[in-house]
Order: C-alpha cells, then sequence, then structure tokens
C-alpha cells in the first residue's frame, strides 16, 4: 500500500504543470471536419476573423458531421463549414426540407444560423478509372446493376448517413454486396492498387483529376445539392454584433474551380491549410492574416504535453478506483464477478465508439478522451488486483488471523504488500494500452501524438504519420520500463525473492 501511495504522489505531482497549461482563454471555437476541405474553410473563417480583431481558434479534424453538430449544440463549438445536402438529409432528415427557408427555420428552433451559401457546391459523386470504366463500359450509376461483382468502398459515414449507402442502393436497385467502409483519403489508394474498383467522391476533391479518375453520371438524380455554407450558434451575436457581417462577406467567393485549386494545393502540392487559407484571403479581401508556423521540435513537445495529461490524469484516476475495486471482488466473488463483468464489457466497446458516446456529456476536447481512457485503464488493473490477492496462500491468511490482526491491518501489512507485484503489473498493462488509445482523442479535439497521425493520413504524408506513431511507441516502451524501475525500487529484496521464488 505504502508502495502505491508513494507511487500516486509522483504522478500527481507530475500533472500539476499540465492542469495549468490546459486553462484556455474564452474565444470563438471554429470546428472543421476530418477531411481537407472542411480543414481550410475552417482555416479561412478562423483567420477571417481573427484579422478583424476577433480572437478565434481553429479545432480541426473533429470527426464526422455528427459530432461537430452536437458540439455546436452543446456550445463546444460556435461555428463550423457544412454542406446543405448534409445538413437536410443527414442532420434534419426527419423534417422533409424542401427550400433554403424551410432549412433556415428550421435551424433556427436549435439556436443555430446558416450564413449564405459560400459559392459552390460540393455534391457526392461515384468515381472509378479509366481503366475500370473501359472494362465495363461504364458512363452512369444505373450502368452499375449489370455487374453485382464490383467491389465499392465507401467513406464510414457515406455507408451509414441518410443521403448515403442504403439510399443510394435502394434507388439505383443496386445488387452490390462486396461493400465496406474506410477512410476517404484511404479510398483513393484503394482505388489506384485494384483492391476496390469504386468509391465516393467530394467533386471538388483535387485527386478526381490527379488519378485521373472517370466519374459517373447520376442519371436519376439521386445526390441533391451540396453547396457550401457556414453555420454558427445565433447567440454569439450578442456579444459579437460584427459577426455576421464578418460572415457574411465570405459568402459567394469560392467557386467549384477555385475550391478544387485551394485542396490541390494542400493535396498534392503539400502546403499548409493555414498557408492556403492565407492566400485566399489576401487575395480575395486583401487581408494580411497571420498564421503560427511551429518547428518539429514545438510540435513534438506540444503533442508529448498533451499525449501525458491525457495518459497521466486518466491511469492515476482509474488506479484510485481499480484497486478498491479488486480489493471488493477478492473479499466478496459475487461482487467480484459482477465487477469484473462491467468493466469488461467496458473494454468491448470500440475506441471510437466510447469516445462519441461522453460528447454529449462532457463536450469535446480532453474532458471526454480522458473518461474513456479511465474506462478503458479499470479492466487490467481490477483483474491484476483481484488475482494477487486471491493467490496469497491460505497459511499466510490464517498465520494473520491467528495474530488477531483485524481486516484493516491485515490489508495493510500483509495482503497488499503480496499483492503489489501482481497491482503494479495491472498498472503498467493500462499505462501502455492508455498510450496507444490516447492517439484517438485528436478525434475529438483531444490533442497529442494522434493530431499528427490523423493529418498524415488525410494527407497521404508518412512523414507527419511517423511524427507521432514513432513518439507514442517510444512513450510506451518508456512507460513499461518506468514500471519496471517503480517495481525494483518499491518492492522490497525480500518479498522480490519470496514471490520469484512462489512463482
Amino acid at each position: 500500500m505504502i508502495a502505491l501511495r508513494k507511487m500516486l504522489s509522483v504522478l500527481v505531482l507530475g500533472l500539476l504543470p499540465l492542469f495549468m497549461a490546459a486553462a484556455t482563454e474564452q474565444v470563438i471555437k471554429v470546428g472543421s471536419k476530418k477531411f481537407t476541405e472542411s480543414v481550410i474553410l475552417g482555416e479561412v473563417i478562423t483567420q477571417h476573423l481573427q484579422s478583424h480583431g476577433l480572437e478565434s481558434i481553429h479545432h480541426d479534424q473533429l470527426g464526422g458531421t455528427r459530432l461537430l453538430w452536437k458540439a455546436l449544440l452543446q456550445g463546444e463549438l460556435d461555428i463550423y463549414p457544412d454542406y446543405t445536402g448534409t445538413i437536410i438529409h443527414e442532420i434534419l432528415n426527419e423534417q422533409k426540407i424542401e427550400s433554403k427557408a424551410e432549412l433556415k427555420t428550421a435551424l433556427a428552433h436549435y439556436g443555430v444560423s446558416m450564413a449564405e451559401p459560400l459559392g459552390f457546391n460540393n455534391t457526392y459523386a461515384l468515381g472509378v478509372t479509366q481503366t475500370t470504366a473501359n472494362q465495363y463500359n461504364l458512363s452512369t450509376i444505373s450502368d452499375l446493376t449489370q455487374y453485382p461483382d464490383l467491389k465499392f468502398g465507401f467513406t464510414n459515414e457515406f455507408m451509414d448517413r441518410g443521403d448515403g449507402w442504403p439510399s443510394l442502393r435502394a434507388h439505383y436497385q443496386l445488387p452490390q454486396t462486396k461493400v465496406r467502409g474506410l477512410d476517404h483519403d484511404l479510398a483513393y489508394k484503394g482505388l489506384e492498387s485494384g483492391s476496390i474498383d469504386l468509391i465516393d467522391l467530394y467533386s471538388t476533391d483535387a485527386e478526381i483529376a490527379y488519378y485521373q479518375l472517370h466519374i459517373l453520371k447520376d442519371d436519376q438524380q439521386h445526390f441533391p445539392e451540396y453547396q457550401a455554407v457556414i453555420l454558427y450558434r445565433t447567440d454569439i451575436l450578442k456579444q459579437n454584433p460584427q459577426f455576421k457581417t464578418l460572415i457574411d462577406k465570405l459568402s459567394g467567393t469560392l467557386s467549384d474551380s477555385m475550391m478544387t485549386s485551394l485542396n490541390a494545393a494542400v493535396k498534392l502540392d503539400k502546403k499548409s491549410e493555414a498557408l492556403v487559407a492565407q492566400k485566399f484571403l489576401l487575395q480575395q479581401f486583401d487581408i494580411t492574416s497571420s498564421i503560427e508556423s511551429s518547428s518539429l521540435m514545438e510540435r513534438l513537445l506540444q503533442s508529448t504535453r498533451e499525449h501525458l495529461f491525457l495518459v497521466l490524469i486518466s491511469l492515476s484516476a482509474a488506479i484510485f478506483v481499480a484497486v478498491p475495486l479488486g480489493i471488493l471482488g477478492a473479499r466478496k466473488a459475487t461482487a467480484g464477478r459482477i465487477i469484473l463483468a462491467v468493466v469488461g464489457i467496458i473494454q468491448t466497446i470500440p475506441s471510437l465508439a466510447l469516445l462519441v458516446f461522453m460528447i454529449p456529456l462532457l463536450g469535446i476536447g480532453g474532458p471526454p478522451a480522458l473518461v474513456a481512457l479511465f474506462l478503458y485503464s479499470l479492466l487490467p488493473i481490477v483483474r491484476n488486483t483481484i488475482s494477487g490477492m486471491a493467490d496469497i496462500s491460505q497459511d499466510i491468511r490464517e498465520s494473520a488471523l491467528a495474530l488477531g490482526l483485524p481486516a484493516q491491518a491485515r490489508l495493510k501489512l500483509i495482503e497488499l504488500p503480496l499483492a503489489t507485484r501482481s497491482i503494479l503489473a495491472g498498472i503498467k498493462t493500462s499505462a501502455v494500452i492508455n498510450v496507444g488509445t490516447a492517439t484517438l482523442g485528436a478525434l475529438i479535439g483531444a490533442g497529442g501524438y494522434g493530431q499528427a497521425i490523423l493529418t498524415g493520413i488525410r494527407l497521404d504524408d508518412t512523414a507527419l504519420i511517423l511524427e507521432g506513431a514513432i513518439p507514442a511507441a517510444l512513450l510506451a516502451l518508456l512507460v513499461q520500463s518506468g514500471f519496471d524501475l517503480i517495481e525494483r525500487f518499491f518492492l522490497s529484496p525480500g518479498l522480490q525473492l519470496a514471490q520469484e521464488s512462489s512463482s
């Protein structure tokens, strides 16, 4: 028990500067989805507001539509770019909206306003390589009905959304069954390699021209218009009267071809979204916005602070909760089975799903990631605590009873010291798992090493992927080695020798 207290004291002391760094000013919170065009638009909005004196921060690559919409309603975000087709058919799909006026009225019920369209229509489309188009004589979506063995690869969101694969399949009576969900940016690689035959596209994707893809005509007009618009919380106008005027200035400034060229500048020319947005604002409004540039070392330090913040806090909380639960489970068999069943079920929930479940309760950023990581850390510690307590020999237990030691004294002086190695092993396992799982926190704005990995996947940039993956792997190794040292330091030589000889 003393060993655990010492270890937790070290962890808590290490967290104090991280708590101080977590505090941020109240600013206009701009969001964007997990694809390049949305990130560019988020940067345009952020820099445009900043250049006119409104303090703004961009929470980029936050996942899919539902995530950002929930964050907007809860006040975790103040503004983000979206598309009319997505809003009508995905967010407000039960309201049967047929006009822009009806759309604005429906949004007003949620306290949300919509600016006039930015000027381009980024509709969904289906694309194949020229080789596939020639091989099967494909020119329209209806032509697909003749080839049930074609392999489709759609974005995960498209697989489930109201205007996505289910309705497309029903509308065209498509017979294909080899359909898989995957990341949008990886789909192009799959198409190029031949592992899939057809993917969904955004019509302003720069990769369409780069890969010389053939777009199938939507001959039965399934896909609606997806005019790019800006959604924002109406109540933000009370504190920032000029906000609406600034946002309205962006309306009508982006054509289809211009948006495609901006996407190409990022995806193909490898320029940053911030730099591309800065150039657009300079050309369009003669505004010279300021952007922050950071070196590799600065990015690594920042992501390390964020990652450690997530890991240390969630792991510390898990230790405080899981060890007592394990002690209870070891003493009461029925309670032990229930506790193990509950934490075991939590462990089976997919990581991303658990993160998204937390958003309605805790918003985006660090809090939901911390809770999810805390829950994932429970099982190894609880299980090893129960196992360590159960492995104590009956002779030792009977000797402690014969000496007349009360339950608390037996726990403190005998049971916990003998179970310490097993408990530490559980904590070590949780810590290593926690380091890896924390990379998913970037999907909800929690930062850490996952931010570089997410950006690298989106931009097909191996260097960026490694910028997050290598430090995460090294941190996992350091954590494991650290707990090995803690075990040697806190366990007495006699207890280590006794446990080694009994094992």
